[in-house]
């Protein structure tokens, strides 16, 4: 796979670290836990959308856009990290933030609403009456167009053929850095909301011939809706990069027990291993999207799926801004 051939902007200077979790270790007794601590990456608080938006934004300046467009929830990370390439890219960017859980948007909030502001987003246009973020986002550039402007529309998540490539890229990344480790990974834990950071990384892995699995822990829906939304993608990921060869049968594996209540709504036990890993390895999770997939992991060991000594690799895409939103739920103890 040559990714050098896609136009790419350069906001990973360097490796993220992949550490060893010795104190949640022993804690849970099971396999030997690592993480992948792309929370370090660059982006006004950092995060995994940071490698994908290093394609997408590259496209964008390639097609001369002046504006950047894209979407999320009310506590987007996503949308924080558009924005601060933007910055950093000297353009202009507007956000349309969903309203999913009615009454949640705030303009004095704190978390990634304030960075957004901070950041100085053009505009932050809040749905809250049902309309498809997609559609409103059309609108708007249409809009912008009207006035003469070059408007490029980033997908929810960054999540589509251009910003996988971002997690193409850090399955080489992780493939590198485990060989000079010697480090053997048996298995591969990240979070599956948008789809391309799960696809990227399987792509990626497949790719390689690695033969790593990877389970996806589902934020927002059902195993029967994404698994198909991951095949597409990473079909679409295969096709760019020339992988003639399918992914196999069983490679997508997404576990969907572990959203809670919904997308943003926390868990009790989603809240208590945000407190476990704070408590144990100094390391913020969110209650979105990484407490949640620490949570599947951390059930799936105490169910006994992983044998003990086995390598374990969690991917941590990041979103501790959001922390700053949740400190009611996240100290409330029992």
């Amino acid at each position: 796979m040559d990714l050098a051939r896609f136009p790419r902007r350069r906001y990973t200077a360097y490796e993220t670290p992949i550490e060893f979790l010795p104190n949640l270790t022993r804690a849970l007794g099971g396999p030997d836990l690592y993480i992948k601590r792309d929370d370090l990456l660059e982006g006004a608080g950092g995060g995994n959308k940071t490698r994908k938006l290093e394609f997408l934004m590259a496209d964008a300046l390639a097609q001369g856009a002046d504006t950047i467009l894209t979407c999320g929830a009310v506590q987007s990370n996503h949308c924080r990290l558009t924005l601060s390439a933007a910055v950093k890219e000297g353009l202009k960017c507007q956000l349309v933030l969903e309203e999913r859980v009615p009454g949640t948007y705030r303009e004095d909030a704190s978390g990634n609403i304030f960075l957004m502001r901070l950041l100085g987003a053009e505009a932050i246009h809040v749905i809250s009456d049902g309309r498809r973020p997609a559609d409103v986002m059309e609108q708007v550039a249409e809009e912008l167009r009207r006035q003469g402007r070059k408007p490029y529309i980033i997908p929810g998540g960054g999540s589509d053929a251009i910003g996988g490539l971002g997690y193409v890229a850090c399955a080489q990344e992780i493939l590198h850095q485990t060989y000079h480790m010697g480090l053997a990974l048996d298995h591969v834990f990240c979070a599956c909301g948008s789809t391309g950071t799960y696809a990227g990384l399987l792509v990626g892995f497949h790719g390689a011939n690695a033969h790593i699995p990877v389970t996806g822990v589902s934020v927002s829906r059902k195993e029967a809706e994404l698994a198909p939304m991951v095949a597409q993608l990473a079909g679409k990921l295969a096709e760019e990069l020339g992988i003639s060869a399918p992914l196999p049968d069983g490679e997508i594996r997404i576990l969907d027990g572990y959203v809670g209540p919904g997308y943003s709504l926390p868990a009790p036990s989603t809240v208590e291993t945000v407190r476990l890993l704070a408590r144990t390895e100094s390391i913020l999770l969110d209650p979105v999207y990484t407490g949640k997939t620490m949570d599947g992991l951390i059930d799936q060991i105490r169910q006994g799926r992983f044998r003990k000594g086995e390598k374990v690799l969690f991917v941590h895409t990041g979103g501790w801004p959001a922390l700053f939103a949740y400190m009611e739920e996240t100290l409330k103890e029992g």
